[in-house]
């Protein structure tokens, strides 16, 4: 008998722990079908808001996957588990009415399949993006994202998007959504920070139904050859490696401001173990996004069935195994005595 995979945030229930975060591949209504058809519990879609200049950051985009030794490799379903993201990334180019509209008729859609369409909107001014919220409920979406924590914030205009690392300007952001609508707000946080926990926090204080954590890292990748960055500039970075790091903030953070309050995993996750391991640090759902883009929806659906399996065949239920590593994680020094084992690790000769 399968084991129930269905997973609560806040006031909602999603079918199983699976969604599609947001990507280029969740601009256009066919890739937002095509996700909802993989059989995830909800999609985010690729985000909008109200400065045209965002826009034309999707013009200005470049992506590519580097192998271990940072050499770039085709963009295909072939490349390894260990390839590792790096892209110039823009929001939606949908004039903000026609997305409005477009993801509307997929929520009821989305409805009919026991799923959800989570509209996004990434923070430029705090007033239209209150506005916007306003319309996202109007229109009839049933949950929403405000996305704080966009890697680029100090790579573009300023004003167009927002990197947000202020504990107070998080409370005050989000208190300005949240009494804006009464449909659950998901707030998605930068991984920029030592401080996420406390920036979770804020967000919760003031409101959010749940807290995505964490948007991806900076990074530059130097040519040897031409000596110059590659693709031009600093880079949004991802891969397979970040899964630690998103763990430990899952953990670290559950255990600041306690079990009941919703994470959302995002950063690392490629498959449905990796969806069941950030769920074991704590995370209530998790987000699949990037790999999408090159290994495509297959690959979305593959996740959703593995996490099925792994439940049935450890006779779990989703809700039973959230936190459980992060509840077991001690300390250093809660760890034992182990006299000289660190000269187990070390060559030969640095022993004399």
């Amino acid at each position: 008998m399968a084991r129930d995979s269905s997973t609560t945030i806040g006031s909602i229930t999603l079918k199983n722990p699976v969604i599609a975060g947001a990507a280029e591949h969740l601009i256009l209504p066919a890739g937002i079908r095509r996700a909802l058809q993989a059989g995830v519990g909800a999609v985010v879609v690729k985000s909008n808001n109200e400065v045209p200049g965002s826009k034309e950051q999707l013009e200005r985009s470049e992506y590519t996957l580097f192998d271990e030794h940072w050499q770039q490799i085709p963009w295909n379903a072939e490349a390894p588990r260990s390839a590792m993201l790096a892209c110039r990334s823009g929001m939606s180019p949908t004039p903000f009415d026609q997305w409005l509209g477009e993801i509307a008729e997929l929520d009821r859609e989305a409805a009919a399949m026991g799923s959800y369409v989570v509209a996004s909107i990434i923070l430029g001014a705090l007033e239209p993006a209150v506005d916007m919220a306003k319309q996202i409920e109007s229109a009839g979406l049933r949950v929403m994202e405000f996305n704080i924590g966009v890697p680029y914030g100090s790579q573009t205009t300023k004003g167009h998007v927002t990197t947000e690392f202020s504990v107070d300007r998080v409370r005050e952001q989000v208190s300005a959504i949240r009494n804006a609508v009464s449909i659950p707000v998901w707030v998605k946080l930068s991984g920029q920070s030592e401080r996420v926990p406390d920036l979770a926090a804020a967000a919760f204080d003031a409101g959010a139904d749940a807290v995505i954590m964490a948007g991806r890292l900076l990074g530059m990748v130097p040519d040897v050859e031409t000596r110059a960055p590659v693709l031009g500039s600093s880079l949004g970075i991802g891969g397979y490696w970040h899964l630690p790091i998103t763990c430990h903030w899952l953990a670290s953070t559950r255990k600041a401001i306690g079990r009941n309050k919703p994470l959302i995993g995002l950063n690392g996750a490629q498959t449905g173990l990796d969806v069941i391991r950030m769920m074991l640090a704590g995370a209530t759902a998790v987000e699949i996004a990037s790999s999408i883009m090159y290994r495509g929806f297959d690959a979305l659906e593959a996740a959703v069935n593995e996490v099925q399996s792994y439940l049935d065949q450890h006779d779990l239920d989703a809700r039973d195994i959230i936190g459980e590593a992060a509840d077991q994680r001690k300390s250093f020094m809660e760890m034992p005595l182990t006299p000289d084992n660190w000269r187990n690790y070390v060559p030969e000769e640095a022993l004399g």
